[in-house]
């Protein structure tokens, strides 16, 4: 009898243990016990406490929820336990931004250590979407693959005609007198070289031809004298009158017309020195000249020049000797092939552009001085370079971004980095974008509009992530028939409110890091430029203030995006983003 009541009691004992066991709140430090038993969950990347058993989208922020790498064997793996070892890195990626990726490990623009993404995490980021193939087709959304292909650049331009400045030529006298007699009596008339501009007078000039006809006929008197240096001033006098006539522009046929007449000229004419159009005429018949004057202008159409605009973005590109063509808006048939002469050293001062000179043969004169054009100038070719059609790009002014298909209907934003751009489409990526990788060329513009205002809640919601996670620390109970609402479960709290922060305050415990107010020590910052919150005064080093920095006593605060910022002002904000700071947690 005894004995039974001994088990009865055991049974008993057995049976309260057990409910107590089930009734009983699980530890906080449990793992997920669904996907150890083979059960996958599905989290947002954006607010981790929000864990479904099921996929589909974040009730917060509508991204699409992922898989929860399992941890059940005590190594970190993908989904599919594949160990991270044996995992393909896709890419690097900042923290703090998704769409700014890496082929290699670094630090992102804001100094953080960028993260891998592995193969099969690459979807989700921020911004990121899911579109069923119904509405893709009614968006009309098309991909094209991004390939590696031989960029030849071509640099569009608009140019305007303009005089070769080494085939101008002004006409002008070297001697006092008046013309007698223009040839050339209408701008715009075609000289040929050696033809005659101008017939002039000059006292000065028939009594330099009469010295010369003296000196040749005193020369031929005495060039049968014995003494040689009568012979040689004779002579010595001729070449020096005729000097001075070719001095004065007269031309040797002129000059010999002279010697073989004997007889003095009233006028001489000036002829031209090379072929070409009269641009500029100021003179006419009977005017008084003098040395120096301007009479006529003759430029020489047949090489032409053509100044064009490039922007700033393409003046790398730019060679001296580079192939261009000229293309007519009134005769697009007609185009003339030229090359890059002179790159100018500055930029004009209204446009901002590099002015670039060209040179072009004019054979038939069909380009006109003042003419516009339309220039293209051909820069190198770049081999087996990553490409994407022109049209997959969206310019928003800062950046450039491209929609990649991540397969499924998912799309995700990307920025990247643009180079060249070639005749026939293609654009040049010199950063963002992979091989085998496919990216959206239309109906781009409706995912921009939809991942902007996802990005914009996103951070929005980034301030308060910390807070949310923190307060989501215990799972809500399971009740049947709402397997579709999310399970939160247990999250850690970030590690900067917590041993990180506590890292920060040993690491700046040296005084000869801290800053401090003068009037109120009891202010204590990692920030140089701060001001006391309390009297306005700008923060000294604290290691000036001596004993007066009590720094056992302080209570520190920090952002939870930027730990290595401290202070101990509790309405404080962080210097880099803004953010309102939190206290620091000490164990």
């Amino acid at each position: 009898m005894r004995s039974k009541s001994i088990v009865f009691l055991l049974v008993g004992i057995l049976i309260g243990a057990t409910a107590i066991y089930f009734l009983m709140p699980r530890p906080k430090t449990a793992s997920i016990t669904s996907q150890a038993e083979g059960k996958q969950l599905y989290s947002c990347g954006m607010h981790p406490e929000v864990i479904s058993d099921k996929p589909g989208n974040c009730p917060i922020c509508g991204m699409k929820l992922t898989p929860i790498k399992s941890t059940a064997s005590g190594q970190k793996g993908t989904a599919a336990g594949t160990p991270e070892k044996e995992r393909k890195i896709l890419y690097w990626r900042a923290p703090m931004d998704p769409t700014e990726i890496y082929d290699h490990p670094g630090k992102s623009k804001m100094g953080m250590d960028l993260i891998p993404v592995y193969e099969g995490e690459e979807a989700g980021g921020a911004g990121s979407m899911t579109i069923n193939a119904a509405v893709q087709q009614n968006m009309n959304l098309r991909v094209a693959p991004v390939e590696r292909r031989d960029i030849s650049a071509v640099i569009r331009a608009f140019g305007k005609v303009t005089y070769a400045q080494d085939k101008e030529f002004s006409v002008n006298t070297k001697i006092s007198g008046w013309i007698e007699k223009l040839y050339v009596n209408t701008v715009g008339q075609n000289i040929r070289r050696g033809d005659p501009l101008l017939e002039i007078y000059s006292p000065e000039l028939v009594s330099t031809q009469e010295e010369y006809l003296l000196a040749l006929k005193n020369y031929k008197k005495l060039m049968e004298s014995p003494y040689e240096n009568i012979r040689q001033n004779a002579q010595r006098m001729v070449t020096v009158a005729r000097d001075r006539l070719k001095y004065w522009d007269i031309s040797e046929p002129e000059i010999d017309r002279i010697e073989q007449s004997g007889k003095v000229r009233r006028t001489v004419p000036l002829k031209s020195q090379l072929s070409g159009v009269v641009t500029h005429k100021a003179v006419v018949e009977g005017d008084k000249v003098g040395p120096g004057m301007d009479l006529l202008h003759i430029a020489d159409l047949s090489k032409i020049w053509v100044e064009a605009a490039v922007y700033e973005s393409e003046i790398p590109l730019l060679r001296l000797g580079q192939k261009a063509q000229l293309e007519l808006d009134y005769r697009p048939e007609y185009k003339l092939e030229g090359k890059v002469d002179f790159i100018y050293p500055y930029l004009d001062r209204r446009s901002q552009a590099n002015n670039v000179r060209l040179i072009f043969n004019n054979p038939e004169l069909i380009l006109k001085p003042d003419m516009y054009a339309t220039v293209r100038i051909f820069a190198p070719t770049i081999s087996a370079s990553l490409a994407v059609p022109a049209e997959a790009v969206l310019h928003s002014g800062t950046r450039d971004i491209v929609f990649v298909s991540k397969g499924e209907g998912v799309f995700e934003p990307r920025e990247v980095k643009t180079g060249a751009e070639s005749d026939d489409g293609f654009v040049q990526v010199i950063s963002g974008l992979f091989d085998e990788e496919q990216v959206v060329v239309s109906g781009q513009f409706l995912l921009d509009s939809e991942s902007r205002t996802r990005e914009a809640i996103a951070k929005m919601r980034a301030a308060s992530a910390g807070k949310a996670r923190a307060s989501s620390m215990e799972m809500q109970e399971f009740k049947p028939g709402t397997q579709e609402a999310p399970i939160e479960m247990p999250m850690p709290k970030p590690p900067e409110k917590t041993s990180q922060g506590e890292e920060q305050i040993k690491l700046h415990m040296d005084v000869s890091k801290l800053y401090a107010c003068p009037m109120h020590p009891d202010f204590i910052t990692t920030d140089p430029k701060a001001s006391c919150p309390d009297c306005g005064m700008a923060v000294v080093p604290a290691k000036q203030l001596g004993d007066k920095v009590n720094l056992d006593k302080a209570e520190f605060y920090t952002c939870s995006m930027h730990p290595e910022f401290l202070t101990t002002d509790p309405d404080g904000k962080c210097p880099e983003c803004g953010m309102k700071v939190e206290k620091v947690k000490k164990k």
